[in-house]
């Protein structure tokens, strides 16, 4: 190949490098932070991450923090939030907001909360190890490489970061507050960090793409879920107890919120007035809920 000739790689993945002769190298893996383009030539990512993007980023910050939440409640086995329930609570969202800022801080561009990245264009891009290239079925092209730069490793890094602040913080706050049940809910974050992880790794197109639809199904069953543990499903008690209750009431915010995140990341508010007025319906499965719960109450049901 001629010094300066560029000739284009088999597959999807590979590139060549401009080396500092100037000529180009073999075709391989374009390094970390490049990406191959249409020529086979391995260009930095410059782009910034889309709005789509920042919402995936932060569904799997939300997923992380909402389990934290999830076992120490759990674990600390209170219908209420007690000042010691919810000083972990709080700690929680400290050690999960702190390693979000960190993670940000400490990829490229570093110190700054700004991204580069590679845009995402198809699912094959998060599984690149499946695109390996066999030329003449002779020998395979190895070209597995972070085309989403840095969707894909981002994660670790913040799963990594969130778990050293809590391994910092968290065993001073559980011994003081809730010295049984407190160091339950770090065990229970030891084994969940590392199954996120796995799920991010094997998984992560696959959520990338579908995590708007996950969200709006796990709203929606959660907040059923909720109700049906009362034992009272009358549409009076399932009311009042959810306005007096404090605890019911964040409860219930939280599953309207999370739904909200729903319908923002599926629209993505490409039409801002109309996708906006959607947002009206997130206290639908609450209302539907509590309107036909007597109708579908067990010790109502009769045989004649």
């Amino acid at each position: 190949m001629d010094k300066g000739l560029l000739s284009k790689c088999p597959g999807l993945y590979c590139g060549r490098e401009l080396l500092p002769d100037g000529s180009w190298g073999n075709c391989s893996a374009c390094p970390r932070g490049f990406r191959a383009n249409a020529s086979s030539a391995c260009v930095p990512c410059n782009d910034s991450p889309v709005f789509y993007d920042w919402l995936y980023l932060g569904f799997m910050v939300l997923l992380a923090l909402i389990l934290h939440w999830f076992f120490i409640d759990i674990v600390a086995m209170r219908r209420s939030f007690l000042k010691e329930v919810l000083c972990l609570h709080l700690s929680a969202v400290f050690e999960i907001v702190t390693a979000a800022f960190l993670t940000l801080l400490l990829s490229d561009p570093m110190g700054s909360l700004n991204l580069r990245s590679c845009h995402v264009e198809k699912l094959s891009d998060w599984y690149t190890l499946l695109h390996n290239p066999n030329p003449n079925y002779s020998e395979t092209l190895h070209c597995t490489q972070e085309a989403v730069y840095p969707l894909y490793t981002i994660m670790f890094i913040f799963y990594a970061l969130a778990v050293v602040l809590m391994l910092l913080l968290r065993p001073w706050l559980a011994a003081h507050f809730l010295p049984k049940q407190g160091k339950m809910s770090i065990y229970a974050a030891l084994y969940f960090f590392p199954t996120l992880a796995l799920i991010q790794a094997v998984f992560g197109g696959l959520i990338y793409y579908s995590f708007p639809y996950i969200i709006i199904v796990i709203s929606v069953f959660s907040n059923a879920t909720h109700f049906a543990f009362k034992l009272d499903q009358s549409m009076r008690f399932l009311l009042f107890s959810t306005i007096v209750e404090f605890r019911n009431m964040v409860i219930l915010i939280g599953h309207w919120l999370l739904h909200a995140y729903g319908i923002i990341a599926i629209t993505q508010l490409k039409d801002p007035i109309f996708h906006a007025s959607l947002l009206a319906l997130v206290p639908l499965p609450a209302v539907f809920y509590i309107l036909t719960a007597q109708f579908t109450d067990p010790n109502k049901l009769h045989t004649d």
